[in-house]
């Protein structure tokens, strides 16, 4: 196979000119249009310059989103506007200085008058609204700090909540307790008047907190969340001042803990930046410096501009996945060296302090998604890391007691349906999604178990076992997790991805999972993800599914053929052992043509996702996911 052998050595090369010195791929990881506004709001309220060149690439990011009709999607590649990141972007681009008669600000003001104004912006939308004082803080339902000082047992203890969650909606009640907003400076005054035509002085704010734009009602209003709502409305009436100094005090010690473990840099980009407006409004100018410098971290220029990314980086996840696609293809010792000195350097072995105060897990053993500094181990990530130590542990330096511990961390992690969600074992009821406030988010509540995250730890496991003989729990794991698994595989044969798009990305986790625990071809559940998959090639040998699956929860087709997800069929068929020789030459072919000159393939659609919605940014995934599975495939052609 004369014409793989040579792509697979251009794509080697290709990756070895991307890598860093420090041994990992970087990335953009951006996409989401709520991030980039938020961090230019916390900017202009702690009265922080953005440099000019960075505030010319912020604009020009702004541009290149915008919808022909002005208004910003929720994420870089929506088709339809979203009120809750357009009223956000449309005060960013003034922010950062650009007029109000701008061609790009008129629309998007056009855009904002024609679909109901900021009274209709998704409550997070609302939040950050009212601490840049551009709506007031009596038309947002109560986020009561005292749910902090509630005990673990009671059911709406925000420890219960998924992690990214709970650590957002934490400076969210410190800033609502205190109701911080920033001076209403000229500038604000002009905002108000552009935002609501002139109306704000004379809105009924207590009015408005029910109102929500069409655009922004993904997870609609429930008969539940209405109850909640009243409830926590009726408490906000009556909360004694001594309570309430003494919640704010406990939010603000949970806002410093996070702060200190992850050395600034917060678990995500959205609190790192509620927790820096935290800090700014609160008088505290180190946490505030500390602040900013960790947040530029999160800042990628990109192709289209400067915009904030979902994480400070995704390095391990993509150097894991590269390393990986790399002993697949058999060459680059010296790049698969490098790459694996990334992951044995940021493998997380300092556990954090007072776990059970602060409602964290264990961290040792565990990989996280970019750094050791970050410092957060997630299920997938340490599986990821595990697999790859475990295939280089002739090279060292990752000791064995270290290997047994990301084992029984990951056994541990296994939630009670037999599978595995991301950061932490299931703690809150399926229920609590009924009163999900955030309304353009779905699964937003809950830490559920996962497609990929089972089956990344299946196949760890799996790869473990084989090492670790007899390893307590071990077999028993991978027995319930291929039985969650199989639960959930679709009567079409798919398995339905939540950290990608969709179907494809799922089903390719799906199929691996089960191979990893014992499925064999010919195996029902195999059989049935080789029929699906064959069943949407298309003509030109590509798969291509539109980011629209994860939002309508069934596959949709995407107009072209995609590279990365061209990539996820082939190794899924190749590793169900599909006889099916004529679909995946090609899809090899697809992929061959598609191959630029210098081994990389070119940029396509966003295939990455989170809670349903939000489309976000896997740039390395062109670069890696197409070497590996067409190095499968020459090893599985034989």
């Amino acid at each position: 196979m004369p014409a793989i052998d040579e792509a697979i050595e251009r794509a080697i090369a290709n990756l070895r000119r991307r890598q860093e010195t420090r041994g990992s791929w970087a990335g953009d990881y951006g996409g989401p249009m709520f991030l980039l506004p938020m961090y230019v709001g916390a900017a202009y309220a702690a009265r922080r310059p953005i440099e000019d060149a960075r505030r010319r690439r912020m604009i020009e990011y702004f541009t290149n989103v915008q919808l022909a009709d002005g208004g910003i999607g929720l994420h870089a590649e929506a088709r339809e506007g979203s009120m809750f990141t357009t009223a956000l972007s449309y005060v960013a681009l003034r922010l950062l200085g650009v007029a109000s008669d701008d061609p790009r600000t008129a629309r998007m003001r056009a855009w904002i008058a024609g679909h109901g104004t900021p009274l209709g912006a998704a409550p997070w939308g609302k939040l950050v609204l009212c601490t840049l004082n551009l709506y007031d803080w009596r038309g947002i339902h109560p986020v009561p700090p005292e749910l902090w000082l509630l005990p673990y047992a009671a059911p709406f203890h925000p420890a219960r909540l998924w992690c990214h969650c709970r650590q957002v909606y934490l400076p969210m009640a410190w800033l609502y307790g205190t109701r911080a907003s920033v001076p209403a400076d000229p500038l604000i005054v002009a905002l108000r008047d552009e935002l609501y035509a002139g109306r704000y002085d004379t809105i009924r704010w207590e009015d408005q907190r029910d109102v929500l734009a069409a655009t922004d009602a993904y997870a609609q209003s429930t008969g539940a969340l209405a109850a909640v709502n009243a409830a926590v409305g009726g408490y906000e009436r009556l909360a004694l001042r001594p309570l309430r100094r003494r919640a704010l005090d406990e939010c603000l010690r949970h806002i410093q803990y996070e702060d200190r473990v992850t050395q600034f840099i917060r678990i995500g980009p959205v609190n790192a930046v509620l927790n820096t407006m935290v800090h700014w409004f609160r008088g505290a100018a180190a946490d505030v410096d500390r602040s900013f410098a960790a947040l530029d971290g999160y800042l990628w220029d990109g192709h289209d501009g400067m915009k904030m990314q979902g994480y400070n980086s995704s390095e391990l996840w993509d150097t894991a996945f590269a390393l990986q696609a790399l002993l697949a293809a058999g060459g680059g010792d010296d790049v698969v060296a490098q790459a694996y000195a990334y992951v044995r350097d940021n493998r997380i072995i300092d556990e954090v302090p007072e776990r059970a105060a602060y409602h964290r897990d264990p961290s040792v053993g565990g990989w996280p998604f970019s750094n050791r500094a970050h410092g957060w181990p997630i299920t997938d990530c340490t599986a990821e890391g595990l697999k790859c130590a475990l295939a280089l542990e002739r090279l060292g330096g990752i000791p064995t007691d270290f290997l047994a511990q990301s084992v029984k961390l990951i056994v541990d992690w296994q939630n009670d349906d037999g599978g595995w969600a991301t950061y932490e074992r299931q703690r809150g009821g399926a229920w609590l999604e009924k009163v999900n406030p955030s309304h353009v988010f779905g699964d937003i509540m809950v830490d559920y178990s996962y497609v990929e995250c089972t089956s990344a730890c299946v196949q760890a496991l799996a790869a473990a076992r084989r090492r670790f003989p007899g390893v307590a729990g071990v077999d028993r794991a991978i027995a319930r997790g291929a039985v969650f698994l199989r639960e959930r595989q679709r009567p079409d044969g798919s398995f339905e991805g939540s950290w990608g798009v969709c179907f494809t990305y799922g089903t390719w986790f799906g199929v691996t999972g089960l191979v990893a625990a014992g499925a064999e071809p010919g195996d029902p559940a195999l059989a049935a993800a080789v029929r699906f998959l064959l069943g949407r090639q298309k003509p030109d040998g590509s798969w291509g599914e539109s980011g629209e699956s994860c939002r309508a929860r069934r596959y949709v087709d995407h107009e072209r053929g995609q590279v990365v997800q061209t990539a996820w069929a082939l190794s899924a068929l190749v590793r169900a052992g599909a006889r099916e020789p004529q679909a995946m030459r090609r899809a090899a072919d697809f992929l061959l043509r598609r191959q630029e000159p210098d081994g990389s393939w070119a940029r396509e659609s966003l295939v990455g996702v989170f809670n349903k919605t939000c489309l976000i940014n896997y740039d390395n995934y062109r670069h890696y996911f197409p070497l590996w599975a067409l190095a499968e495939l020459r090893a599985y052609a034989g």
